[in-house]
């Protein structure tokens, strides 16, 4: 996240970068919806709002503890198909370890990144806008599709 927030700073500087913990549901609603306690956080939503998750799987599938309530919030199945409609623009970068997975023969980062697609994909059903390609790394390979997947975000960002 910190790699994602310094090359967005110092290449597109009008942005304006507010990190949120995962582990934080009701700063990132009050962000994303409008909608919280917290009057300066729920202020930043706007239909410019872009988020930008960074979620790693780790065993059976799941999302670490830190980022466990962000993704059971998106899970829920009472939100409405435009909870972040016409709100949020969203880009995912799924970081997982194919040497986990030693059942299997062949992997890659798509086999190691169930946490981000699942992300991914309740972000797109509850109205979200999908601003770049989900991004998917894998520890095995060293994390290499990860300065190309930010170079992309950055580079949809300067055409904005």
């Amino acid at each position: 996240a910190g790699q994602i927030e310094s090359k967005v700073s110092s290449t597109v500087g009008s942005i304006k970068v507010q990190q949120i913990p995962m582990s934080k549901p009701r700063a990132f609603k009050a962000v994303l919806v409008g909608d919280g306690d917290d009057a300066a956080l729920s202020s930043l939503a706007k239909p410019s709002t872009l988020a930008v998750f960074v979620v790693q799987t780790i065993e059976n599938e799941s999302p670490p503890e830190e980022a466990g309530a962000c993704v059971r919030f998106f899970k829920r199945k009472t939100h409405p198909d435009t909870l972040l409609a016409d709100k949020v623009q969203f880009a995912v970068l799924g970081l997982g370890d194919s040497n986990l997975l030693l059942d299997r023969q062949h992997t890659s980062a798509k086999d190691c990144n169930q946490a981000a697609q699942l992300l991914d994909g309740r972000l797109g059903a509850v109205g979200g806008t999908r601003f770049v390609a989900r991004g998917e790394a894998d520890e095995r390979t060293g994390l290499t599709e990860v300065e190309p997947w930010i170079d992309a975000l950055v580079g949809k960002l300067k055409e904005q």
